[in-house]
């Protein structure tokens, strides 16, 4: 099980820093790319930007708690409640699991070929 996650590309799990304006103040959140991924999906889904969708999500949050004490956490939460709701967490896990395997057996067929 451990190779599905340390063969995962490293460009989904690399943090990228991003400027949202949340009712007028511009503020950074830093997510890896395959949240930042899943909220540009679900915000389409929603017919709104992503910048429109987190400053709903920020909404929603501060709402129903005084503030939002890890608001990225909040944010990673929202994408893998989402991913599970929406049945694409199975699919996604097949889907790394996929390449993984096609990787490693590019790996093995390369090696087989420079040992001859």
């Amino acid at each position: 099980m451990c190779k599905l996650y340390v063969q995962a590309d490293p460009l989904q799990y690399e943090p990228r820093q991003r400027s949202v304006r949340i009712h007028g103040v511009i503020t950074s959140i830093r997510l890896e790319n395959l949240m930042w991924r899943v909220l540009s999906d679900i915000a389409s889904e929603q017919k709104c930007t992503t910048n429109a969708l987190i400053t709903k999500l920020y909404d929603e949050a501060t709402t129903h708690r005084s503030e939002s004490a890890n608001f990225a956490s909040f944010l990673r939460v929202t994408c893998v409640r989402h991913l599970i709701d929406s049945g694409r967490l199975g699919r996604e896990r097949d889907r790394v699991r996929r390449e993984a395997e096609e990787e490693a057996w590019d790996v093995e067929e390369s090696q087989a070929v420079f040992a001859h």
